[in-house]
């Protein structure tokens, strides 16, 4: 499931990829018009930033925006960065791969099997949309 973190992430940057490349916006502004708390976006906009998806400037004319092209950042980059492993459970994975304490053998593990479909079709949807293709929707 989808956590509020990735959802707040989500508007923030559907916002950015909205306006015009390098275009600064305040975290003020972002919150009003997506209905974020301020302070729990500015968290979530830093660990973006820090992760190469936005640029900041601080000061009076400073704000946010992205660092990379619209279509250069997909949806599931953004909720690997917010939320982690696309995958339900660590066995799963593809980038959190952990074994099953209670797994008897992996490799015929029907669980296993439907969650790493799970997995994959998540990703197959979320690595294929970016903010590009949302973007004109969200003006």
């Amino acid at each position: 499931m989808l956590s509020q973190r990735s959802k707040y992430a989500l508007r923030a940057m559907t916002m950015l990829a909205a306006g015009k490349p390098g275009e600064l916006v305040l975290v003020a502004d972002i919150a009003k018009h997506r209905k974020v708390p301020r302070k729990f976006l500015e968290l979530i906009l830093l660990d973006l930033k820090k992760r190469g998806l936005l640029h900041s400037k601080r000061g009076k004319n400073g704000g946010y925006c992205l660092a990379r092209p619209a279509s250069k950042i997909t949806f599931g980059e953004i909720v690997r960065i917010t939320d982690g492993p696309l995958a339900p459970l660590a066995c799963a994975s593809l980038t959190a791969y952990r074994k099953c304490d209670d797994c008897e053998d992996e490799k015929t593990c029907s669980i296993r099997r439907v969650m790493r479909n799970v997995r994959d079709s998540a990703a197959a949807i979320l690595d294929k949309v970016s903010l590009a293709d949302t973007a004109s929707k969200t003006r």
